[in-house]
């Protein structure tokens, strides 16, 4: 068994889904690891990740559309809004999903489906320096 780990670092422009998938491949590639598990790990409580559609942008958009009306954005709607509107949403968003996903891979290639992409999820409106955390176990 063998471990390799990789800082990424996603500048995003505001709210939205921000592929990722060749990054992580590039990444895996790297490690020249055939079979294993590979972890992303996102260093946030205002961002998360997803498993998601990448073929289709409408699922994207209706994706940013539920998360907004399950988590409105509003002054008064929360206590915790010391960096703004967006601020209290962007966690309880960050908390419905996930920050940490677990990626099998299998002769050198992450083991996602066809129509699948890995994304970070931006929940605050303003562009952030997200730092994604990589770490490859296997063979």
């Amino acid at each position: 068994m063998r471990q390799a780990q990789h800082s990424l670092t996603i500048k995003t422009k505001g709210q939205g889904l921000y592929e990722f998938t060749p990054d992580a491949r590039a990444f895996l590639r790297a490690t020249n690891m055939r079979m294993g598990q590979l972890t992303i790990f996102c260093r946030h409580t205002s961002a998360s990740l997803l498993i998601q559609e990448n073929a289709d942008p409408a699922v994207v958009d209706d994706l940013k559309t539920f998360f907004s009306r399950i988590a409105p954005e509003g002054r008064g709607l929360y206590v915790h809004d010391a960096e703004g509107p967006d601020d209290m949403p962007a966690h309880i968003r960050a908390a419905l999903t996930q920050t940490s996903l677990t990626l099998p891979f299998a002769d050198g290639d992450l083991s996602l489906g066809t129509w699948q992409g890995v994304y970070l999820f931006e929940h605050r409106r303003a562009a952030h320096r997200r730092e994604i955390v990589l770490h490859a176990l296997g063979e």
